[in-house]
């Protein structure tokens, strides 16, 4: 398994930490900018429901990025949208207010939250042979080894093999995010309707060989991972 893992991480790792944005925030001053977020994604980042993903201790680095790339894509116009950015609907206009510095402290503030857990479900999932297999041992395999016949490396190289990430290379946590978020994120990633992964394309190169019954199990398996 190393064998799939280790080159991919060779070449697109440091390329990819060139290109996280440096976030200098202040958490505590963040914590008096976040009225507007904290309506959908709680105050301490732990969202109420799975329409909204949780974002307490995904990393500074990370969180400054996303904030970044989130308001520039608001900020686009015209055929510049569908290349500028991430695109979030529900978050439109909610940044056009705030300067760089408030980007910084947000996510500095919601950086050192810490997350709860959602909780992984047993069931079973198709997968391409027509056979139902267990969710949570596929999601596992997929989450720790990848698939080698496929070519989608682990997520655990990345993310880490407790799914807590890493914060200065600016790689998110993931364990204990809603299964939902995670499984429409990745479909969003295959399908390029999420592109701000990056000239290295590294969750897209993930996704792409990802087949349906993967993307909802390992998505289950990191609801509960920590």
């Amino acid at each position: 398994m190393k064998k799939l893992v280790l080159p991919l991480l060779i070449a697109l790792g440091a390329p990819a930490l060139s290109q996280m944005a440096s976030a200098a925030g202040d958490a505590a001053a963040g914590a008096d900018k976040v009225a507007v977020c904290a309506a959908c994604h709680g105050p301490d980042g732990n969202s109420p429901a799975p329409t909204f993903p949780k974002i307490a201790g995904l990393g500074e680095a990370y969180l400054y990025k996303q904030l970044q790339d989130i308001q520039a894509w608001d900020q686009a116009s015209g055929d510049d949208k569908a290349k500028t950015g991430r695109a979030v609907v529900e978050m439109t206009g909610m940044l056009s207010s705030l300067d760089d510095q408030d980007l910084q402290d947000i996510a500095a503030h919601y950086a050192a939250q810490s997350m709860q857990l959602s909780g992984s479900k047993e069931f079973t999932v198709k997968v391409n042979s027509g056979q139902d297999v267990d969710a949570l041992s596929l999601g596992e395999s997929l989450y720790r080894g990848g698939n080698m016949e496929t070519g989608v490396a682990a997520c655990s190289g990345c993310h880490s093999p407790t799914g807590l990430g890493n914060a200065p290379a600016g790689y998110p946590r993931l364990g204990g995010q809603y299964a939902e978020y995670v499984e429409k994120q990745l479909k969003a990633f295959r399908g390029g309707e999420r592109i701000n992964d990056g000239e290295q394309m590294i969750m897209r190169l993930v996704a792409k060989n990802m087949s349906d019954a993967e993307i909802k199990a390992v998505a289950n398996y990191i609801a509960g991972l920590n």
